[in-house]
């Protein structure tokens, strides 16, 4: 079943058009990835779909009903969360502090207690630092803390912004395993990445985009054989 739909999809900021005729699906249960170079319209598209940026044209669904139009709040309230480029963790509150944020929409203190059990479970590393400042975190743990938060709100669909930018490569591979368990326990994964490897390797499905379009899609593993994306992305 299609939980997102992303049909002739265009953004422009100002006479830069960033995004240009995009169309594609995620279907509950997937992890989708979109891969491509910087400025390929990767994250504007994530943007788009938060309710961050609005669309110059057309139309996005999810779970059924048009969104692109609708405030990032209730956007956020109907399922869909974002984990940013960068992290964008909370500097001068507590690790603790910071997954609190991320269920400031539920007034129910029961359910926020157990999602807060639940990513402790997900990220122990998380609890034991939980009255530590967010900012004084490595920039894998400070990852871990902002997919944690995002995962508070409880979402059906979690949109991925490059988690493993900038991170070593132990902490790449663990952030990988753990988008895997995410999708495991019933959370459907859209990934941005420039990794394209790594996405694809846990991608039931990809899309590549090239300056705002989408120029090649298939299955993850059809994508990792293709000559175009090993040549252009795997040093093939």
């Amino acid at each position: 079943m299609s939980m997102l739909n992303v049909e002739n999809l265009s953004v422009h900021y100002g006479i830069i058009q960033a995004v240009k005729d995009v169309s594609f699906e995620v279907n509950e249960g997937e992890v989708v990835s979109l891969i491509g170079a910087n400025g390929a319209g990767k994250t504007s598209i994530l943007r788009t779909i938060s309710g961050l940026v609005r669309p110059s044209s057309g139309k996005i669904e999810f779970l059924g009903s048009e969104i692109q139009k609708i405030a990032s709040r209730k956007i956020v309230a109907s399922g869909l969360s974002q984990v940013p480029e960068g992290r964008h963790v909370f500097s001068g509150l507590t690790v603790l502090e910071n997954l609190e944020m991320g269920a400031f929409l539920n007034n129910n203190r029961d359910e926020n207690k157990a999602n807060l059990k639940r990513v402790f479970e997900r990220f122990p590393r998380l609890e034991e630092r939980k009255n530590q400042d967010a900012a004084t975190l490595s920039g894998g743990e400070q990852q871990m803390l902002a997919m944690g938060r995002a995962l508070m709100s409880q979402p059906k669909l979690l949109l991925l912004d490059e988690p493993s930018m900038g991170l070593a490569p132990i902490f790449i591979q663990e952030i990988f395993d753990i988008i895997q368990d995410i999708q495991k326990q019933g959370t459907t994964v859209l990934l941005i990445e420039q990794n394209a490897q790594k996405a694809l390797s846990i991608a039931n499905r990809g899309y590549v985009l090239e300056t705002g379009k989408v120029v090649l899609s298939g299955t993850g593993e059809e994508l990792l054989a293709s000559d175009e994306v090993r040549k252009a992305y795997l040093g093939g």
